[in-house]
C-alpha cells in the first residue's frame, strides 16, 4: 500500500508546517477552483471559496483521519461544503431560462466525471464498492462528488425528480459507507 502524499502533507499542516499547506495548494488548487466554480458559477466566488477552504484546511488539519477516507476526498469535501454554504448563506439564486434548463438536460456528463471513474484503480476497494451500486446511484454520486453538481443540477441532467435524486445519493452513500467499513 502506497503512502498518501496529501495525507502526509495534512499531517505536516497539523504540526504547523506552512510549506505543507503551500504544497497542498500547488497540487490541488486548480481542481478545487474548478469544483467550486462548478457550484457557485463564478470564478471570483470560486477563488473566495478556495481561499476560505484553505484556511479551514490549515486550522482543521488535525481532524483528518486517514482511516475514514483519502486526504484528497477530505480536502475536496471541505471546498464543496464551503461552496454550497456560500450559495445558501448568500441567498444567491440563478434563474434559468427554459432553453438553459433544456440544455442542461441534454448535455452529456463532463469528461471529468467519466475520467475519474475510468482512472480509479481496478483493484481499489472504492471502485469495487461503487460497482456494487446500481448505475443511477453510482452516476449520481460521481456527479455530486467528482463533478461538484448540486442535487438540483443532477436531477435536471438526469431528468429526475429532485427527491428521487436526493434519495439515490443518500442511499448510495449509505451503501458505500457500509461496503467500505
Amino acid at each position: 500500500m502506497t503512502a498518501d502524499p496529501l495525507g502526509t502533507e495534512l499531517g505536516a499542516c497539523a504540526r504547523g508546517d506552512r510549506q505543507a499547506l503551500k504544497r497542498i495548494f500547488d497540487a490541488e488548487a486548480g481542481r478545487l477552483i474548478a469544483i467550486a466554480q462548478r457550484i457557485v458559477k463564478r470564478r471570483d466566488l470560486a477563488e473566495e471559496v478556495v481561499q476560505d477552504g484553505f484556511i479551514a484546511i490549515w486550522t482543521k488539519a488535525h481532524q483528518y483521519a486517514p482511516e475514514r477516507g483519502s486526504a484528497r476526498g477530505w480536502i475536496h469535501a471541505i471546498i464543496r461544503n464551503r461552496a454550497l454554504n456560500m450559495l445558501r448563506d448568500g441567498n444567491r439564486e440563478d434563474l434559468l431560462s427554459e432553453d438553459a434548463i433544456q440544455s442542461l438536460q441534454e448535455a452529456d456528463q463532463p469528461e471529468s466525471v467519466l475520467n475519474a471513474w475510468a482512472a480509479l484503480d481496478r483493484t481499489s476497494r472504492l471502485r469495487s464498492c461503487l460497482e456494487g451500486l446500481d448505475q443511477p446511484k453510482r452516476q449520481s454520486i460521481l456527479m455530486a462528488y467528482v463533478g461538484g453538481y448540486s442535487h438540483g443540477e443532477i436531477a435536471g441532467r438526469l431528468s429526475l425528480p429532485l427527491g428521487t435524486t436526493k434519495s439515490w445519493i443518500r442511499r448510495g452513500l449509505a451503501s458505500l459507507r457500509e461496503c467500505m467499513a
